[in-house]
């Protein structure tokens, strides 16, 4: 039972860090496109929102996978 605890924490753990980097990266591409062309910003605005909304799936499913591991 206490590897489960430790499983359960390290899958939390890298979610959150590879969400962490992933939105580093999303935005700083998104900085970096919008100085770039300027009158592309709503276009890539859009965009943007909806692969941050994909990368939030990510930890969302690893909460649930842990969740499942601790009490199944």
């Amino acid at each position: 039972m206490e590897l489960t605890y430790i499983a359960v924490a390290v899958l939390l753990s890298f979610c959150a860090l590879g969400t962490a980097i992933g939105f580093a990266l999303l935005g700083g591409k998104f900085l970096e496109a919008t100085a770039r062309q300027p009158e592309m910003a709503p276009a890539l605005q859009t965009k943007m929102f909806i692969v941050a909304g994909l990368l939030d799936a990510v930890p969302m499913i690893g909460v649930g996978i842990s969740m499942y591991m601790l009490f199944a």
